[in-house]
């Protein structure tokens, strides 16, 4: 899905603030992702179709919320839900190596079921026949064999009165550290065309560019891969060292 993040900060943040997020907590974490991606062209994609134009925005606020719910829950049970702050200021969800796209249409085929009758059918269409499908195609072409071992940033965004603090640098660099370590790629699409140049702070860098076409205008989105970054005392290992064949790569766009 799409992602959305808040700007690099000098401001500290004590690495002990970032923890896992409980289903329990689902709710909280889900309220944050909402604020978030209020205004997302990916997130309204859903609720704002030829089918809904009889709602309230109160109506389409909850599902809205209830969606985006479904999905932490999602995450919280198969997949890594992270947050910081002291109040779920910002939340991140990532797919780990080894679960996959399949697992991910698993789960929201399996968590969306409490939304189904509120989702509009052409909402469902969208979410369903298009998007899932979209992202699943796309990944594995970007990725190729590395589809199913790497870090996947699924969803990051800020509560609006908790952006430039710092927190979606932590919640992004917790994860890019252990791919470092592990010599894996990560991988995100970015809804937002203000995040791109944000997201190459963190070493990502585009890959390839993705629409969605059944709305009334192309929605865009924007992958990204990072490659990951050897800890070594020498800037070119020699072939033979282990540093350097751990470390796998990919084309992106430059």
């Amino acid at each position: 899905a799409s992602s959305s993040s808040s700007a690099p900060s000098n401001r500290h943040v004590p690495p002990s603030d970032v923890r896992t997020i409980s289903i329990a907590e689902s709710g909280a974490a889900a309220e944050c992702l909402a604020r978030a991606f209020a205004e997302d062209d990916v997130a309204r994609y859903f609720v704002d179709t030829s089918d809904t134009k009889s709602w309230s925005e109160q109506e389409k606020w909850e599902l809205h919320v209830r969606i985006m719910r479904s999905i932490v829950e999602a995450h919280c049970l198969k997949g890594l839900a992270l947050t910081v702050g002291p109040n779920y200021d910002c939340v991140a969800l990532w797919m780990p190596p080894g679960k996959n796209m399949d697992d991910k249409l698993t789960m929201f085929s399996n968590e969306l079921w409490t939304v189904k009758r509120k989702l509009p059918v052409e909402g469902q269409y969208r979410f369903k026949q298009e998007f899932l499908p979209l992202l699943h195609r796309s990944k594995a072409e970007v990725l190729g064999s590395l589809d199913d071992d790497s870090w996947y940033l699924v969803y990051i965004g800020s509560k609006p009165e908790s952006r430039g603090k710092g927190y979606a640098r932590r919640l992004i660099e917790h994860v890019t550290t252990q791919a470092d370590d592990q010599g894996r790629v990560c991988y995100l699409e970015s809804s937002n065309g203000a995040n791109p140049k944000i997201y190459r702070k963190y070493g990502f860098e585009t890959a390839k560019t993705i629409r969605l076409t059944r709305g009334p205008k192309p929605v865009e989105m924007e992958i990204m891969v990072r490659q990951p970054v050897p800890k070594t005392s020498f800037t070119n290992p020699p072939p033979d060292h282990p540093v350097a064949q751990t470390t796998r790569s990919i084309g992106v766009q430059r």
